[in-house]
């Protein structure tokens, strides 16, 4: 069988090994802060296993209380790392004080008053406060949906307590666990520990893999320079609002965007210009959208905005609110700077439209086609063969003055 010095020898390499994988994924992905805590539990383990082998050949209890300490500390590290990676403040007071009673409490009872059985409970109780900090934050249903990584880290978080747990009864109860003893007890707890513990930083590793999963599949969805949605992420979205406004019979409205003269912006200033224009303009109708609108860049110089649960009269409210931003910003530009200009074609849902987004979508066009017809640095709304008169352009002006100077007013 198995003796402990072996499994503490083991417990080294398994942890020397571990921390270069964490550490390959800490350099491999540096925005992945918590990674940089994983790294630094798993090397501080392997110290702390040297130092509880080292009691096996020296009399003294000085490996035996460092061990104790690296140990808690390197648990403290892993809870930080989970606190950071869900986006808290890590608690390096906390963690402090936790490594400092713990290896203040064991000192007392190795020094002070001999009690093996009060220093397991110390120990125990340092380790379980870390290890409940981690079941707390992975299992924590406010969070969202609990992932399999997390829930794997989780379970095994309450499995490492549960061993510390039964542990510390053993030792009240007389079972020989303590760890500076080579007893088939003590082999049999520190073998579980670095299965356990293993098993603890594979589920951490699940949860930092599903992170940036979700983050490639996000960027997957946004246009590289002005960081709005892109045209897969639109349509995929007009997919879902039309299947909504179907069920519900409430429409919604598309505007579609066309910045004019961009060609001629790239022939003449270069195509850093244009870029910038993008960018601009991104920035610009941004600050004219309401919570839940979707602005996405389809290609080019041609954007669409799209609106949930509103009426043609509001989308033509919104594309009048983005053309006189433009405006605005056109008649402040000064030397080199580059005006911008737009044209809008604004669209609703209807029951032809039916399940079908690019219906939606050619309706919008044609609108934008119109608009640029009528001269340009315009908007235009899709009539179609609606039974309800067309929305004349007095009616449309007067709406958007109407809200403008709502807006003003709550400004």
């Amino acid at each position: 069988m198995l003796n402990v010095p072996t499994l503490w020898t083991a417990f080294v390499v398994n942890f020397l090994a571990l921390g270069l994988i964490w550490a390959y994924v800490m350099r491999s992905y540096p925005n992945l802060e918590s990674a940089r805590y994983w790294t630094a539990s798993a090397f501080m383990c392997a110290p702390a296993a040297l130092f509880a082998l080292a009691r096996f050949y020296f009399g003294s209890y000085v490996p035996l209380l460092s061990a104790a300490s690296l140990m808690t500390f390197a648990i403290c590290l892993n809870a930080m790392g989970v606190e950071r990676f869900y986006g808290r403040k890590a608690s390096w007071r906390l963690s402090g004080l936790v490594v400092f009673l713990t290896c203040t409490s064991i000192a007392f009872f190795l020094y002070a008053y001999d009690n093996a059985p009060l220093r397991i409970l110390c120990y125990s109780i340092g380790q379980a406060v870390p290890m409940a900090m981690i079941t707390r934050l992975v299992l924590d249903p406010r969070k969202g949906p609990i992932n399999p990584g997390a829930r794997l880290a989780g379970v095994l978080s309450i499995l490492i307590i549960a061993v510390f747990a039964v542990r510390t009864i053993g030792a009240f109860v007389g079972a020989d666990f303590n760890f500076s003893h080579s007893s088939s007890g003590q082999a049999a707890a520190v073998l579980l520990l670095i299965f356990l513990s293993m098993s603890l930083n594979f589920g951490l590793l699940l949860m930092a893999v599903d992170r940036l999963r979700n983050e490639v599949a996000d960027l997957a969805l946004l246009d590289d320079l002005t960081g709005v949605a892109n045209r897969r992420h639109l349509m995929q979205r007009l997919a879902e609002e039309c299947a909504r406004a179907e069920r519900s019979g409430r429409p919604f409205a598309l505007l579609v965007i066309d910045l004019d003269g961009f060609k001629l912006i790239n022939d003449n200033h270069g195509h850093a210009a244009g870029d910038a224009c993008l960018q601009h303009f991104t920035l610009m109708a941004q600050t004219r959208l309401r919570p839940g609108d979707m602005l996405a860049r389809t290609g080019g110089d041609e954007f669409c905005i799209l609106l949930p649960s509103s009426s043609l009269r509001e989308g033509a409210m919104i594309a009048r609110r983005i053309l006189q931003v433009c405006r605005d910003d056109a008649e402040a530009c000064a030397g080199a700077d580059v005006p911008i200009e737009v044209s809008i074609g604004v669209a609703e849902w209807t029951r032809e439209v039916g399940a079908f987004p690019d219906r939606v979508m050619a309706r919008a066009d044609q609108a934008l086609y119109a608009a640029k017809r009528d001269g340009k640095n315009g908007f235009a709304v899709y009539q179609g063969e609606r039974d309800a008169p067309a929305l004349a352009p007095d009616q449309i002006e007067a709406i958007a003055m109407h809200h403008s100077r709502q807006d003003a007013a709550a400004e």
